[in-house]
């Protein structure tokens, strides 16, 4: 089993999860590790409201198999695209739509919803955020990362802290494999938002 712990020693951390698929291994390990993650689903990029409503409800029934608390961000699809097509910005909409996957785009989306879970482990008192976008090998492990830790300084730093491990090594790859097996999860082709359906749509039509 892969030893971890958190930046600061806690056992208690906010755990941002995309996906059951993408967040069986790492609950697995954090509570074979002594850590007690809340699992907090803030996924506004997903279209549509179904396909949202069987995500969350598959991270709800692994999560529970743990006695875990899952917290169900609000669905703001409207927001999430304000922001991942800066809008607001004078960004050219068009450029950020169009752009490929571990793009521009998809930079605005991670800070997005990693912002909202900054901000609700500071108001409910984690002092470890972390999350389970990095664990699919179709995003950058890095920009992942950076967009954590902005979001974790605009939600005003200071106790709390962006965990920035590497959910891919150790072993929890093909665990996380396994378990998507073991589980029947429903597991979704696509990361989630108009624009990544349309850019896996057009891969799998070659």
């Amino acid at each position: 089993m892969l030893q971890v712990a958190t930046p600061d020693g806690s056992r208690e951390i906010l755990l941002h999860s995309c996906c059951a698929p993408c967040s069986g291994a790492i609950i697995e390990c954090l509570v074979r590790n002594g850590i007690r993650p809340t699992v907090f689903f803030s996924n506004s990029n997903i279209i549509p409201r179904e396909e949202y409503e069987h995500r969350k409800a598959e991270i709800v029934r692994y999560a529970e198999s743990f006695g875990l608390e899952v917290v169900d961000d609000d669905y703001d699809h409207e927001a999430w695209l304000d922001c991942a097509l800066a809008r607001r910005d004078g960004v050219p909409e068009k450029a950020l739509a169009e752009a490929p996957e571990r793009g521009a785009r998809c930079t605005e989306c991670f800070k997005f919803r990693l912002l909202r879970a900054a901000r609700y482990a500071r108001e409910h008192g984690f002092t470890v955020l972390a999350t389970t976008l990095a664990s699919s090998r179709w995003k950058d492990l890095d920009q992942v990362n950076s967009a954590g830790q902005w979001a974790v300084e605009q939600a005003g730093g200071g106790e709390l802290l962006f965990w920035a491990q590497n959910w891919r090594k150790g072993g929890l790859q093909p665990r996380r494999n396994e378990i998507v097996k073991e589980q029947g999860f429903y597991n979704q082709d696509f990361c989630g938002c108009e624009f990544s359906h349309r850019v896996c749509k057009d891969e799998n039509s070659d």
